[in-house]
């Protein structure tokens, strides 16, 4: 037997509304040739509601006596019997009285789903119960009755029923929710503006995420790996580093520009549990990314890069924010590192922010471009004149003044314009004249002469040593100056 569907609609406040829909429902599926019965419906003496009520099929309630009184709740095992396609069951965080075939309303309809029966209900935002101390500390009420999140999260359909502050009170005042008599302690008390907009933000939180949830399960169940942009969610790259408390802090600004931002820090932690990350720095990161309202997560992945873009779509993100490389210059021999990876890898549906910090100044002011924007122009000319044109007259004054000077002092003048470029114009041009300088030792220098290639195994060796020490020269003086 299949399962029944819940349809349940949620009211941000009492008097919004919310059993005037479902009734309306009812309505509209009788038209179509649905068969649906009125299980239980209160309509508190609300003349719209009570009209709302005529037309439909009511299954009569049961009477139980309790304390010295009768009340009535609805009669499960009646419905059972009849078997109506719809049932419409009002008020599923009621507390039914003792004695009843179940202590909650909304056990009542879970036999009836369980029985194949679709179920039309309501409730307000105030009876979750995960909300009950929040609520409590807006209004100032204990809601006594309450439904478990979960049994509302498991509806297949959620429709939220809201209605401004304002409107609300003034339905009030024309008498369309309470009594006249209760009119004016109501709007003092319960209904003041302020707890009614906070009791409405409540709900539309509340229905965002649920949403949310019901967005990524159609996004894994058809495979979607792209983002979809319906809310901004910001995911935070950790190292573990001081930077990170900036990143959280920087994301959560980003966050606060947008509706429901919502800021995921992640650490990507490496597979075989090796990781220089302090803990105490992580947790403190912990501490301030929770207070800030966002949520912390651990990650295993050996590709940080890899592994930060993967959680990054598999939360459906629309940023990451990166710090800005720590690296020195020669670590970038080994790859483009993790913020240069992610930036041209997240493609155009991620947008990537690389935020500057203490812990990257030292690091950037070492970089050959930074360094070169430096240095200024005229400084950059002379180094590549120093690097080409350099060993180019040298090599006209060897060949023509002194030939007979030796291979191992041609280097080592060779090797005195590289380290002159360096100085002048940076590393660029200090590579361009160990390169070019290479190149004329073994045309000019080097037997056989005037052909690019080398007979003595010994001289292969010379000009290699030469351009290794020409290199690391050049490097040395670079980050040093």
């Amino acid at each position: 037997m299949r399962r029944g569907k819940l349809r349940i609609y949620l009211g941000s406040a009492p008097g919004v509304g919310k059993t005037y829909a479902m009734l309306s429902e009812a309505h509209r599926r009788i038209e179509r040739g649905t068969d649906c019965v009125v299980g239980f419906v209160e309509h508190h003496g609300r003349p719209r509601t009570e009209v709302m009520l005529h037309g439909l099929e009511m299954t009569p309630r049961r009477e139980l006596a309790y304390r010295e009184g009768t009340f009535t709740e609805m009669d499960v095992d009646a419905l059972l019997s009849r078997r109506p396609a719809v049932a419409l069951v009002d008020e599923l965080a009621h507390t039914n009285v003792p004695g009843s075939r179940n202590a909650k309303r909304w056990q009542d309809v879970e036999e009836l789903l369980q029985a194949g029966i679709d179920v039309v209900t309501t409730v307000n935002i105030q009876h979750l119960e995960s909300l009950g101390d929040v609520v409590e500390s807006i209004t100032g009420v204990r809601q006594r009755e309450t439904v478990p999140d979960e049994v509302v999260r498991r509806a297949d359909q959620i429709e939220l029923v809201d209605m401004s502050p304002q409107a609300l009170r003034r339905r009030m005042a024309h008498g369309n929710v309470y009594q006249s008599d209760k009119v004016d302690a109501a709007l003092s008390n319960y209904f003041r503006p302020g707890n009614l907009t906070a009791l409405r933000e409540l709900a539309l939180l509340w229905v965002a995420d649920r949403v949310d949830e019901y967005l990524q399960e159609y996004r894994g169940e058809h495979d979607i790996r792209t983002t979809w942009q319906a809310r901004e969610r910001i995911v935070v790259g950790l190292t573990g580093g001081p930077e990170g408390r900036t990143l959280i802090r920087r994301a959560a600004r980003l966050a606060e520009k947008g509706a429901g931002g919502e800021v995921l820090a992640v650490y990507i932690a490496a597979g075989d549990g090796l990781s220089s990350a302090s803990p105490k720095e992580l947790a403190a990161q912990r501490t301030l990314v929770e207070d800030l309202g966002g949520t912390f997560h651990h990650v295993i992945g050996d590709d940080v890069a890899h592994a930060l873009l993967e959680f990054a779509r598999g939360v459906n993100a629309t940023q990451i924010v990166l710090g800005v490389s720590r690296r020195r210059p020669w670590q970038y021999v080994f790859g483009p590192g993790v913020s240069a990876t992610v930036a041209v890898e997240s493609g155009p549906d991620l947008d990537v922010h690389l935020v500057t910090h203490d812990a990257a100044a030292r690091g950037r002011r070492s970089l050959p471009v930074a360094r070169g924007a430096r240095l200024g122009r005229p400084r950059l000319i002379w180094g590549w004149l120093t690097g080409l044109v350099g060993p180019a007259l040298l090599t006209l004054l060897l060949h023509e003044v002194v030939p007979e000077l030796g291979l191992a002092n041609d280097m080592l003048l060779f090797l005195t314009f590289t380290v002159a470029a360096a100085l002048l114009g940076g590393l660029f041009p200090a590579l361009a004249s160990a390169a070019f300088g290479s190149l004329l030792l073994n045309y000019f220098f080097t037997p056989p002469l005037y052909r690019l290639t080398i007979s003595d195994p010994r001289n292969i060796v010379a000009i290699s040593i030469f351009v290794g020490v020409a290199v690391s020269v050049a490097s040395f003086l670079d980050l040093s100056s």
